[in-house]
Parts: structure tokens; C-alpha cells; sequence
């Protein structure tokens, strides 16, 4: 089943058409991947999920709703996380405080309840922190629940950043280049998470990606950008071996 959609989507800007006219579809359950050069419009796309742009044209659904209007303030509450290509975390605070953050869209008390810390308000609060600690525990990040972020390395702050997202309890989890600025062995990690993230979780994910081993390991479907149009779409070995692919795209690297 058809999770999420995009149909015939296209925004510009002043004269420049990022994306142009492009629609796919992320079967529940899979793995999909946006690659494609600087420019080709990957992350455009991902601004117009998370509604931080809106299209010029077409629509956009998500588990059989029209989201297309919808403020970015109310995607997260749909299922809808992601992470970003520069890392988005609050520097000075521990790990544990930005993962309770990511809880924010599943906070259901009134702000007096808060004020008055009542009875509701400590249950739920013990029900986010024991969220945000089984998520700690998936990644491996007990080591650092109460680091601050700032004293962390690039590579953990990436698998926080995850980590955040996933305290939402997404159903479609966008990945904005995730094993940018990793080394190997930090991309094979978040492979593995990857996988885990799908079979054990049963989360979609939908990535934009540049490591072409990265895709090949996780992605069941790609799709293959350049000039925000389409080239190609498939599994990893037909994008990859389709002639537009290879001359725009991986006949540079």
C-alpha cells in the first residue's frame, strides 16, 4: 500500500523551476531513496513533504489524506519527522532534553495542567521519558543521555538527530543525506539502523542520499533526479545502470 505520494509536483522560484513536474509513490514498509548532483532538487522535494515550501503545482497525500495546505506545524502530528542535511539540535542542552522534544507533538495537557504539574501532567511526562530512553536504548546512545550536544562528535549528533526524529513515533521518516560527513564506519552504523528502523520499527523511509553503497544497501526502490525532473526510477541496479543516470550523475563520481 501506498503510504505517501506526490502528484505532478512542481515549485519555482523568481524563474527557476527546482522541481518540475515530478510525481512517485512510498510503498508502507520500504526504503526510497532521492539521489541525483547538487542542484537536482532532492532536498526541494523534502522542503515541500515537511511544507516549509509550497508546491506551485500539484498535490500531495499521505496515508490517503491531502496534506498539500496543510502548516508545517501539522506534519509532525500526522507522522511525518525528518532530519536535515545540517545537523538542527539545541547545542547546550543533554541528549535526553532533545530527544523529550521530539516528544512535543504527542504532548495532549493543557498549559495550566503544566503550571500545576497535576496528576495527568506527571504521567505524561513519565511516558515521554520512557519513550525518549527505549529510543535511546535502539541507538545505542546510553553513553551519552546526559552529554550536552556541543561536547559530542559530528558523527554522534547525526545518530541524535535520528534519534529525535524517531521520538515522534513517525510513520514516514525523511533522512536528508544521513551519512554526510560520517566515515565508514559510522555509515555502516547507520545502515544498520536504517534496516532496523524498517523491519523492526515498521517505519517508511523516504532518503536522499549522495553514498551510492549506502543506497545499494538499505533502498528498495530509487528514484533518480537532475534539473527537478525525473530520470530514472527502479531498483537500485536498474536506476544505476540507466544511461541518463550514468551520464548525469555517476559517470562523475
Amino acid at each position: 500500500m501506498t503510504l505517501f505520494r506526490a502528484e505532478d509536483i512542481a515549485v519555482r522560484f523568481g524563474g527557476i523551476k527546482a522541481v518540475d513536474g515530478i510525481s512517485f509513490g512510498v510503498e508502507r514498509g520500504t526504503v526510497f531513496t532521492i539521489i541525483g548532483p547538487n542542484g537536482a532538487g532532492k532536498t526541494t522535494v523534502f522542503n515541500l513533504i515537511s511544507r516549509i515550501y509550497d508546491p506551485s503545482q500539484g498535490r500531495l497525500w499521505f496515508d490517503d489524506r491531502d496534506i498539500t495546505g496543510l502548516p508545517a506545524h501539522e506534519i509532525a502530528g500526522l507522522g511525518i519527522a525528518r532530519t536535515f542535511q545540517n545537523i538542527e539540535l539545541f547545542e547546550h542542552a543533554t541528549v535526553l532534553d532533545n530527544l523529550l522534544l521530539g516528544r512535543h507533538a504527542h504532548r495532549g495537557t493543557r498549559l495550566w495542567q503544566d503550571f500545576l504539574f497535576t496528576p495527568a501532567v506527571r504521567r505524561s511526562e513519565l511516558a515521554h521519558r520512557r519513550k525518549a530512553e527505549e529510543v535511546i536504548d535502539f541507538l545505542d546512545l546510553a553513553a551519552h543521555r546526559d552529554s550536552h550536544i556541543a561536547n559530542l562528535s559530528y558523527g554522534v549528533r547525526k545518530v541524535v538527530e535520528l534519534a529525535r526524529a524517531l521520538c515522534t513515533e513517525p510513520k514516514l521518516l525523511l533522512l536528508d543525506e544521513p551519512s554526510s560527513g560520517l566515515n565508514v564506519e559510522e555509515t555502516e552504523d547507520m545502515a544498520f539502523w536504517i534496516e532496523d528502523i524498517k523491519k523492526d520499527l515498521g517505519i517508511t523511509v523516504l532518503m536522499v542520499e549522495h553514498d551510492m553503497t549506502l543506497v545499494n544497501q538499505v533502498s528498495d526502490r530509487v528514484l533518480a533526479l537532475n534539473y527537478g525532473r525525473i530520470l530514472a526510477e527502479g531498483t537500485p541496479a536498474e536506476v544505476q545502470a540507466h544511461p541518463d543516470v550514468v551520464r548525469a550523475y555517476l559517470g562523475g563520481v
